[in-house]
């Protein structure tokens, strides 16, 4: 007998399953009702008042995800590694009741979904060399004209992710976007080094979240980079500031994938009408 079925998300999982989502499993077994968390937090705490190791009651090392999506990835990196405390943020409330309720259906204890910008997160709600690890997986690249300025990574944002890092601190990044992934490689020196642009990774290596197994699925590329914060003096920040290049990229560069994909539709739809 099969103790732990797996269970498609075109219904609500029930307890003892495991969730599957755009096919692909979600770590954590599904929990009896009166074994879930809260893991939500609904109202901010003043800004510069947040004390993270009062709210998950320990000290650990804190993990932070900007732009969480349905929380896939914060909660498979929170069931697979207990002794991390992690939050997790995105602007987009519906997305966050999504995360909360995979989390609290999981009963854990190390993750916390919040409503708020990465930006204002980041520098609101954290003190100087307090992350250890910092991910954004797919952030969105604003391709219209005169949207650049919306962007999450900019000099700006990176001087900020550098501070709040702790040393030695990792920043993880993924996008599908080919000119969001070129800015990020050219922007990053001289405050981090990328240490790894891996293939796959290694704990998810059907995808990490889901835009990234959907993205897979259209035979998209994924760039993905694992960057170390550098020691740098903070005096130095106003030289990277004058000299790093501005997120001004063109966001519609094509993947050579969808160039192909569209020429191939264009050729049938072009038969049909013969």
């Amino acid at each position: 007998m099969n103790r732990n079925p797996r269970h498609d998300n075109s219904s609500s999982p029930q307890p003892g399953e495991i969730e599957i989502e755009a096919g692909v499993p979600i770590p954590g077994i599904i929990l009896p009702p009166e074994n879930w968390t809260k893991t939500g937090i609904k109202q901010l705490p003043a800004p510069n008042s947040a004390n993270w190791h009062d709210i998950f009651a320990r000290q650990a090392p804190l993990l932070v995800e900007l732009g969480c999506g349905n929380g896939r990835f914060a909660v498979s990196s929170a069931v697979r590694h207990p002794q991390w405390d992690h939050l997790a943020v995105d602007i987009l409330p519906m997305v966050i009741r999504y995360a909360t309720r995979r989390g609290n259906q999981r009963g854990l204890t190390n993750v916390r979904f919040l409503v708020c910008g990465g930006s204002e997160f980041l520098r609101d709600y954290f003190v100087d060399g307090s992350i250890h690890q910092l991910h954004i997986y797919h952030p969105q690249p604003y391709r219209e004209a005169g949207d650049e300025q919306k962007r999450l990574l900019s000099p700006e944002f990176l001087v900020l992710a550098h501070r709040k890092l702790a040393a030695g601190g990792e920043f993880y990044f993924q996008t599908d976007n080919p000119a969001y992934w070129s800015y990020f490689q050219k922007a990053l020196p001289p405050l981090f080094t990328i240490t790894s642009t891996p293939d796959r990774w290694l704990e998810d290596p059907e995808g990490r979240t889901r835009r990234e197994i959907v993205a897979k699925s259209q035979g998209l590329s994924i760039f993905r980079a694992v960057a170390k914060k550098l020691e740098v003096d903070p005096s130095a920040y106003a030289s990277y500031l004058q000299n790093a290049p501005a997120a001004e990229f063109d966001a519609m560069e094509a993947h050579p994938q969808r160039l192909a994909k569209g020429r191939k539709a264009r050729r049938r739809h072009r038969g049909r009408r013969r």
